[in-house]
């Protein structure tokens, strides 16, 4: 393979398309031709790349001609339309949506968990859910040395995982509500202003959401088991970047804290911030602008034999997003 690579963004002026630029540059990519798409309304923007200006382009089916790289964020329903035709046309795509994620076909993958799934590809590599790639980044060397039977999940997930406009409904409804006037949801159903809402995407026939079964399902796949018991439930929350969540665990051999404490300081993407008397654990303003997976509170569950209680926080557009499907990238061009 060449020592450089011809890279397009698909998405590229949203949140995580400007989060692959800038993280493409601050890790140095080797890239020979870079090219910027996205829909009609963005057409003709300039974004800067390592000092350059790069006018984006509008995304079609034939965009892709000379392409090595596509690393897409645009949403499920234009990587159902354009990743075939990228394919075709020779490039191997990171998909950020949800489009290909439970394609039997296509590897989904957490590069700390399963990198050896990249071999398994045929031109589409899915990105997980933001939500599940921290968890299982933190879960996975607990898993090899206990074996996880069940993970009960809660998250808290940052306005920034719904998008722009939701990140600006956040400010603008904190600025109303400081000044004692009535709050009217736009973006949000509810208000999310000093509030926490108790969905996140749209609720199914079991009286889960969508996007509380993807971490069911996606946690299975990553981790190579079927036979793990998820239960999540997703709660959005007012805070601006970075998902946390409690998570507590059974695991089929006893594990204590302590050797919990011991596989997460050494396991690769996490970092461990746990001193309760110090009064240092996992924050969302500490996560912000981190590619680590911050992990602490942990400690042993009493109610079961075999049970763990952890607390974890994350950024949701690095490694939730654009630093994972890069560090795809980088097994592709390692590999």
């Amino acid at each position: 393979m060449r020592k450089k690579y011809n890279v397009a963004v698909m998405g590229a002026t949203g949140a995580v398309g400007t989060s692959f630029l800038n993280i493409l540059a601050e890790r140095k990519f080797p890239i020979k031709n870079l090219k910027l798409l996205a829909s009609e309304r963005s057409v003709g923007k300039k974004l800067k790349f390592n000092g350059k200006s790069y006018t984006v382009e509008k995304l079609t089916h034939n965009s892709f001609e000379g392409v090595d790289i596509v690393l897409a964020s645009a949403g499920a329903s234009r990587s159902l339309e354009f990743l075939p035709s990228a394919v075709k046309a020779g490039a191997v795509c990171i998909d950020n949506s949800s489009a290909f994620r439970m394609d039997k076909l296509v590897p989904l993958v957490v590069p700390e968990v399963n990198p050896e799934m990249i071999k398994a590809h045929k031109g589409i590599i899915a990105n997980p859910n933001c939500s599940t790639i921290q968890m299982v980044v933190a879960l996975w060397p607990i898993h090899k040395a206990a074996k996880i039977k069940r993970i009960v999940v809660t998250t808290f997930q940052s306005v920034s995982g719904a998008g722009q406009k939701k990140i600006n409904e956040l400010w603008e409804q904190s600025k109303v509500f400081l000044t004692n006037k009535k709050v009217k949801p736009v973006e949000f159903a509810h208000q999310i202003a000093f509030n926490l809402i108790p969905q996140i995407d749209v609720f199914l026939d079991n009286r889960y959401t969508k996007e509380e079964m993807k971490m069911v399902h996606e946690t299975r796949k990553i981790m190579g088991d079927p036979s793990i018991n998820v239960n999540a439930t997703c709660i959005r929350v007012p805070v601006f970047y970075a998902h946390s969540e409690s998570i507590n665990i059974e695991t089929q051999k006893h594990i204590s804290r302590a050797e919990v404490a011991k596989l997460m300081a050494r396991a690769p993407g996490v970092k461990l911030v746990d001193d309760p008397d110090k009064q240092q654990y996992p924050m969302p303003v500490d996560a912000e602008h981190q590619d680590d997976t911050l992990v602490g509170r942990i400690r042993q569950d009493e109610s079961v034999a075999n049970g763990i209680s952890l607390w974890i926080a994350a950024d949701n557009i690095r490694k939730g997003a654009a630093l994972n499907a890069i560090q795809i990238a980088e097994l592709l061009i390692d590999a």
